[in-house]
């Protein structure tokens, strides 16, 4: 079995979605908040750094599923109270898997794997069940990488509270001691 080097496959990893990364329309997601302090560019990066790395070790289809991953988020809309806003038929929830499969649809040309995973990367919130392993994947990573943002978030604010709670008691201390 062969061996490949982290910074190898992290340029391979590049080089898989490149196109996909550098899109004007891709790059919009920055704009868009996804989980707490995470851009929906930075959470769709994440999910395909780590749906390419499963599905290599697994020997799957890693390249649809880097790209596929890479857009699966693709909807361009701040989620947040979006059904009212944006009038749409379903809550979030339900109804960004289809968009998302629209717009990276009008951008690239996607095979039939590439659009499964896009579409029903929220199974089981997403009835029709999975055709691909690589679906499946993508569904588990989806929730681990929200997850793994959502602990980081809560981590942080915990940190910078207790942070702030010890600043406070140091200073009472300090002016108490100036007081007596």
């Amino acid at each position: 079995m062969k061996v490949i080097d982290k910074q190898t496959q992290k340029e391979e990893f590049i080089s898989i979605i490149r196109e996909l990364a550098n899109n004007d329309k891709v790059k919009e997601m920055k704009k868009y908040r996804q989980h707490f302090d995470i851009n929906t560019y930075e959470h769709c990066l994440n999910v395909s750094y780590i749906s390419y790395k499963i599905c290599k070790k697994l020997k799957l289809d890693y390249i649809s599923m880097a790209r596929a991953a890479m857009l699966h988020d693709l909807f361009l809309y701040d989620w947040r109270n979006s059904k009212k806003r944006l009038h749409l038929n379903q809550y979030h929830a339900f109804a960004h898997p289809k968009i998302a499969l629209e717009n990276a649809s009008k951008l690239f040309d996607l095979n039939e794997k590439e659009k499964d995973i896009i579409v029903k990367h929220m199974w089981p919130v997403t009835i029709k069940l999975p055709k691909y392993k690589e679906t499946y994947i993508i569904t588990l990573v989806d929730k681990y990488c929200t997850l793994c943002e959502t602990f980081k978030y809560y981590n942080k604010m915990l940190k910078s509270k207790r942070m702030y709670r010890y600043a406070y008691i140091f200073l009472c201390l300090m002016f108490l001691g100036k007081v007596i």
